[in-house]
């Protein structure tokens, strides 16, 4: 009896791993019978469970077992659709697998491979302050070929699984002269400038969406996404992008994803037919977003404010997701995963952070976190109140007891800061590079300032050189402010050379997104290349000044242990006017180590100004002679020492 009970176990066990049936005469499946297995593939190794989403028609009534060892069926979910069914995984081994599907007499067989996990791959480093992160939008910035700058008209390209994508066909044409049309910029274009990116100081590049946007209109920015797993074939492939995360690191480059959680786009290949009724928030009628991210932590909200935030849409063409259901949060934990395993990632970006659903979010970060413990992740939390943004990040101390698990937010604050007090000249007690000064005096607000993403402009915002009315020295004190304030700074693709929007559009998007000069064969003006900045005339007169400038202080800053990861003492000067205290629009502090100190000087007004040396004693008792960072001489900070009417002086030197 105790022998017929172990070899039933056996037999048990040998079910399971799918190597008691023959398979080998069942057929492949057709595209018709199994349209998509999602992830496309999987490695061995991983802390994080496989949950497969398989779609084909009426596939729930089919049984489903594995061909091969290493793998198999631990659990099957059906869906509201008949045609999606979930399967929970159990992976063993590495190895080619086959799904076999079984209904009645018929059976067909899909593919799916299981990869070695790359050694280290879970210990792999992320984006820190020593970084300088370059944001690019691909279909501006450069065009490798014509080739795939026409729409797309469906067809297959190789995906990196075993099978080929049918792609569909792509409406939104290439027409450089309309701004919110695609431009043909691609990863090739990318891949060809690496060089440029490297040469100016940048260690990493962001890059706005590269997936499938299918949009028929405005789909170059890639916020819509149509297919989560495949690169838009007016970029490239999976392949090509993988190509150039390698040839990114080879330039000594990381490279963070721009992850969108919050919204798909209409064109999306599952709006036809959702999983689930309530994979995204039916809006029937369309109901918007509130855009009120105090909901969260506003112990007066209604829950009627709350749920619209939550589940109103982001703008018609952007389904709004709905992470309360467990199979799409799956989906999209893994997703993340798969990205950065394929290609080998260094950081994410996720996109519009406070639409989606804090709970589910803070889970989908812990489980990108717990799969890459040294992974960071950047959100954009749009939003110029202090205390709610610290609200975001990872271990914040909320009194609700809400913690995100989102290690790095995105410093709103300060990049309205610095623009503002750019722009003022006269200024009040409160005013001019106050604004500055105050923002930093609130550093207590943030759990940890090191996960800090600094910056005066995104693709999202209006050209920095047309805020500051295109003045160079204006533009050269935020460089300043971008290179020495504490955090991980972002520079905006073009911002080194101050670029100006579009003036002969009526999109404000389209205007402020526009092509990088020399980034397509014939431009009149090459800014990529040393000579053409040379050249340049006209609204680009002043790039190889702001170039060289720029270049200056990032190449310094990546041997900056001071600016990387010291602390800050500030100073607020105020004018002496007798009847009212008011500030003389300059800003000075140190950022310092226990051996290395910068001091920066930040004049903000028409005129030169003598530093009062004896005002920083507090921090170095007497002169002290050190290096001019922007000249490379030596230089001694005394007593009337005179800073140029709007400039920066930047002096580094032993403690």
């Amino acid at each position: 009896m105790k022998r017929l009970l172990i070899l039933s176990g056996l037999a048990a066990l040998l079910i399971s791993c799918g190597q008691t049936n023959d398979y080998s005469s069942v057929p492949q499946a057709l595209e018709s019978q199994v349209s998509r297995v999602e992830p496309l593939c999987w490695w061995s190794g991983m802390t994080t469970s496989l949950q497969l989403m398989v779609q084909g028609p009426d596939i729930s009534s089919y049984a489903v077992d594995v061909e091969g060892r290493g793998l198999s069926v631990k659990a099957v979910h059906k869906a509201d659709s008949p045609d999606f069914l979930f399967l929970d995984m159990d992976v063993r081994a590495a190895g080619e697998y086959k799904l076999v599907f079984t209904k009645g007499e018929e059976s067909f067989k899909y593919p799916y491979t299981i990869h070695e996990r790359a050694a280290g791959s879970r210990d792999r480093q992320s984006f820190t302050t020593a970084d300088m992160v370059y944001l690019i939008m691909p279909d501006r910035f450069a065009s490798a070929t014509a080739e795939n700058d026409s729409h797309w008209p469906g067809g297959e390209y190789d995906d990196g699984s075993q099978r080929a994508w049918s792609v569909p066909a792509t409406p939104d044409a290439v027409d450089r002269q309309d701004p919110v049309s695609r431009h043909g910029g691609d990863l090739q274009g990318i891949i060809d400038h690496l060089d440029y990116i490297a040469g100016l100081g940048a260690t990493a590049i962001w890059s706005t969406p590269l997936l499938l946007d299918n949009q028929d209109y405005e789909s170059y920015h890639g916020y819509a996404c149509a297919d989560y797993y495949h690169i838009d074939p007016r970029f490239g492939d999976n392949a090509l992008y993988r190509t150039f995360v390698d040839e990114a690191h080879a330039k000594g480059l990381k490279v963070i994803m721009d992850i969108v959680t919050n919204h798909c786009g209409t064109a999306h290949w599952w709006m036809e037919e959702p999983p689930f009724k309530d994979w995204y928030h039916v809006s029937e009628p369309y109901m918007q977003m509130n855009a009120l991210f105090s909901v969260y932590m506003d112990p007066n909200a209604s829950v009627r404010d709350r749920e619209r935030q939550e589940s109103g849409w982001f703008v018609p063409s952007m389904p709004d997701m709905n992470l309360d259901n467990p199979y799409l949060l799956k989906y999209f934990q893994q997703w993340a995963i798969w990205w950065i395993e394929y290609a080998g990632l260094d950081g994410l970006r996720v996109d519009t952070y406070p639409y989606n659903e804090p709970g589910p979010m803070s889970l989908w970060c812990k489980a990108v976190t717990d799969e890459y413990p040294g992974m960071n992740i950047v959100g954009e939390c749009w939003d110029g109140k202090i205390s709610q943004l610290a609200y975001w990040q990872k271990d914040n101390p909320n009194k609700d007891g809400f913690n995100s698990n989102l290690p790095s937010i995105m410093d709103f604050p300060l990049e309205s800061a610095i623009k503002t007090a750019l722009c003022e000249d006269e200024v009040n007690w409160d005013e001019g590079m106050t604004r500055v000064y105050t923002v930093i005096a609130q550093d207590f607000a943030y759990q940890d300032l090191s996960h800090m993403m600094t910056f005066f402009a995104n693709h999202d915002h209006a050209r920095t050189g047309d805020v500051l009315r295109q003045d160079p020295d204006k533009m050269k004190l935020a460089i300043t402010m971008l290179a020495t304030i504490r955090g991980i700074p972002q520079l905006y693709y073009g911002d080194e050379m101050m670029f100006l929007e579009r003036k002969d559009c009526q999109s404000h998007d389209g205007a402020k997104r526009i092509d990088f000069p020399g980034g397509w064969e014939g431009d009149a003006v090459d800014l990529f290349s040393e000579e053409g900045r040379s050249k340049a005339e006209g609204i680009y007169k002043d790039a190889e000044e702001l170039y060289d400038y720029t270049r200056t202080l990032f190449q310094w800053r990546k041997g900056c242990k001071a600016v990387q990861q010291g602390k800050t003492l500030h100073f607020l000067s105020r004018a002496n006017t007798g009847s009212r205290n008011i500030t003389d629009n300059t800003y000075a502090f140190f950022r310092y180590t226990d051996d290395q100190a910068v001091f920066v000087y930040i004049n903000n007004t028409k005129e030169p100004r003598e530093l009062d040396w004896d005002h920083y004693r507090e921090f170095v008792s007497g002169p002290v002679t050190g290096r001019n960072v922007l000249s490379g001489e030596s230089f001694t900070l005394r007593n009337g020492v005179s800073v140029a009417p709007r400039s920066a002086l930047i002096v580094e030197f032993e403690r």
